[in-house]
């Protein structure tokens, strides 16, 4: 695809997981590939609104005429990385009949009757839909491990599950994005107290957010885990520097327009003539 002003380099190869990462080694204040400020940063955002538009509109309007294609976008992070942006500045700059958003929190009672797998096979996207799930299956062996919420024998055998689930998401027309948006400590603080500080913000907070704060390096560990057991050809990770927001937006913009350029869609051709139907509009 064409790149905008100031990347330097296409930055899915940079930011994807492959042989050898190490997120300890991630620089979450960086911006790879990118050499412009915030200013140019936004600009590119919004100039590429327009494209990521139209590329859905058309997936959309392919679904209506069989095709099955679909693309499904996951969002992991620790509190506060900006899931919630990259769902308001990048989503929603589409159709939102086009989005199937998802967002998976503790399960409920009869979510623990089934395997864990059981609520996330319900949210996966419909033909010509780009779902997003805010936080995902990942948690179960996420919050899973740090927390000891399930044995360790059960955790090793989801992160195998979870490759099934996605090897067979792919084998049936989806294109899986999983992104991780990294946030340093120190912002991932001031954060935090900009929701303290201000009243419009308290909503957004919640005392446990501190806890799981607290646990960060147990977090780093696990997240090393999944990229280790569940970077796939067909589902691949990536990992984008988080500290400053319009580069994450901008990344996640790109990671989901290059995926829709790939697809080679074009508006499905009309199943009845045309020229027929303007003459019986004209004659109306």
């Amino acid at each position: 695809m064409n790149h905008a002003p100031h990347w330097t380099a296409d930055p899915i190869d940079l930011l994807r997981v492959g042989d050898g990462f190490r997120l300890a080694d991630v620089d979450p204040d960086g911006r790879p590939g990118f050499d412009g400020g915030k200013a140019e940063g936004e600009q590119a955002l919004a100039d590429g609104v327009a494209r990521l538009a139209d590329l859905q509109e058309q997936l959309f309007a392919c679904s209506r005429l069989g095709d099955e294609r679909r693309i499904l976008l996951v969002l992991q992070a620790m509190d506060t990385a900006g899931k919630g942006g990259i769902v308001k500045h990048v989503m929603g700059s589409v159709d939102p009949q086009g989005v199937q958003l998802a967002s998976f929190k503790k399960p409920t009672e009869e979510e623990l009757a089934h395997d864990f797998l059981w609520r996330i096979h319900k949210e996966a996207p419909k033909p010509g839909m780009i779902g997003v799930f805010d936080r995902s299956h990942y948690e179960d062996v996420l919050i899973g491990r740090v927390r000891e919420l399930a044995p360790p024998a059960e955790i090793e055998r989801r992160y195998g599950a979870i490759n099934d689930f996605e090897r067979e998401l792919a084998a049936t027309g989806t294109t899986i994005i999983k992104v991780m948006l990294h946030v340093s400590a120190d912002e991932q603080r001031e954060r935090l107290q900009e929701r303290l500080d201000r009243p419009d913000k308290h909503w957004k907070f919640n005392p446990g957010d501190i806890d799981e704060r607290l646990l960060a390096p147990k977090y780093q560990e696990a997240y090393q885990v999944v990229f280790e057991r569940t970077a796939t050809t067909d589902a691949p990770w990536y990992v984008i520097p988080a500290n400053r927001k319009w580069y994450a937006r901008l990344a996640v913009q790109h990671l989901l327009t290059d995926a829709l350029e790939r697809m080679r869609l074009d508006w499905p051709k009309a199943d009845f003539d045309v020229e027929e139907q303007k003459a019986r509009l004209a004659a109306s």
